[in-house]
């Protein structure tokens, strides 16, 4: 029997009052999610614990078994492997944002107005940055899906141990990266970042892609804003823990970075896009083909663009994205026969927020001999009163290992 675990990021919410007082979830016409919560099992799930406000990375790894508060670093190594950098011991990685600033390097918008095309070209500049003072250190960039870049550090005496540079809300410069121990390495690795950031703006103001983004009335990614510093962890391979077979079908880097962190083998996809705009055809034949058509028997699928929708507070797109992904996606894995479907998100991504919140997001389960309860809708308020009760991340592989009839026995 084959598992599958479906996240649609930052799909959950709170109620809002222009949509009667419902979630987008609940005010979203979703037949064939109602149909799978019918035939089902629902509950609601708190990624990593009640009250704890999720990234998409712990979130991921809570919900693949793993403890974040034992093996996450930070953010970047996972978005820089899930874009193809070898991230080597010792190196230090960033996530980061393609942004926009003005001449006195004021923020003006920190997703550079959600930029697509054009962050390969301004890479290859940047990646002819050396620095003066830190001769013998590497400095790498990698572009990774829409406003989104990796950097990596690599040379000797670098520490993961500094603050971010995002101003987290326009109108403010980027901050000041500061040592977070009194070590010398990172001391020097604040340093280095402070540099950097000013030299990528001095870099890419003037560049091509930016002088047509401003002339087309676009804002230009003329700076990099790095954030999430970590060093290479150590993950035990999925298939090793519970013995499956294994892939990842994602469109961010950051989710394939986890994926090849466990051990996932990545199923790569052209023409994904991201986003609220995404690909989701694609996405859905690429599932039900490696369903149906590989050696794999267990499953990690993430589709991002409610998340996107949360963080900019558009209520209606987020409406429409996950209405979307029913008629879509949900209405063709329904067919599917001898797996097991689980379906939710990895965390709440309030419009009224435009961030993640603690709050837990709902759960369904498809597949044979499942206990279905009375709930007959797919929603945040109606999977609180669903049989799976009020589960946490740590408990979903457990959960679809034994029901998978992978699981071994505790004691005799």
């Amino acid at each position: 029997m084959k598992g599958l675990i479906l996240v649609m990021d930052g799909m959950a919410d709170r109620p809002i009052k222009e949509l009667g007082n419902k979630t987008p979830l609940e005010a979203a016409d979703t037949p064939n999610m109602d149909k799978m919560a019918e035939k089902g099992i629902t509950g609601i799930m708190d990624s990593i614990a009640p009250g704890i406000i999720p990234g998409s990375d712990t979130a991921h790894l809570s919900i693949l078994g793993y403890n974040p508060y034992e093996v996450y670093t930070g953010r970047g190594p996972f978005e820089a492997n899930g874009v193809g950098v070898d991230v080597l011991p010792g190196d230090i990685a960033f996530r980061c944002n393609f942004s926009t600033a003005n001449e006195d390097l004021i923020v003006t918008d920190r997703r550079a107005g959600r930029i697509k095309e054009g962050t390969k070209e301004i890479v290859e500049e940047l990646n002819k940055m050396t620095l003066e003072d830190y001769p013998d250190i590497k400095i790498i960039f990698k572009e990774s899906t829409g406003h989104r870049a990796v950097l990596v550090l690599r040379g000797e005496g670098l520490s993961g141990k500094v603050s971010d540079a995002d101003p987290k809300v326009e109108g403010n410069k980027p901050k000041e990266v500061k040592a977070l121990d009194d070590t010398p390495e990172a001391k020097k690795t604040a340093d280095i970042l402070n540099k950097v950031v000013i030299k990528t703006y001095e870099m890419v103001k003037d560049h091509p892609v930016n002088l047509k983004r401003i002339e087309n009335g676009e804002h230009p990614a003329n700076i990099v804003i790095p954030r999430g510093a970590g060093e290479v962890p150590v993950v035990e391979s999925l298939n090793e823990k519970y013995g499956v077979n294994s892939a990842c079908i994602a469109e961010t880097g950051l989710i394939m970075g986890i994926g090849r962190f466990a051990g996932m083998d990545i199923i790569e996809m052209e023409d994904v896009t991201g986003g609220i705009d995404t690909n989701l055809e694609n996405i859905r034949d690429t599932i039900i083909d490696q369903v149906k058509n590989s050696e794999h028997d267990f499953f990690l699928v993430n589709i991002d663009g409610a998340d996107e929708a949360g963080h900019d507070g558009q209520t209606k797109e987020k409406k429409e994205f996950i209405e979307k992904v029913d008629r879509v996606v949900i209405s063709e894995l329904m067919k599917l026969k001898d797996i097991y479907i689980y379906l939710t998100a990895d965390h709440s991504t309030p419009i009224s927020v435009m961030n993640h919140s603690g709050d837990p997001v709902p759960v369904i389960i498809s597949g044979p001999e499942v206990r279905v309860d009375d709930v007959k809708e797919f929603g945040e308020r109606a999977c609180a009163k669903g049989g799976l009760n009020r589960i946490r991340g740590s408990d979903v592989m457990n959960i679809m290992m034994d029901l998978m009839n992978y699981a071994h026995k505790f004691g005799a």
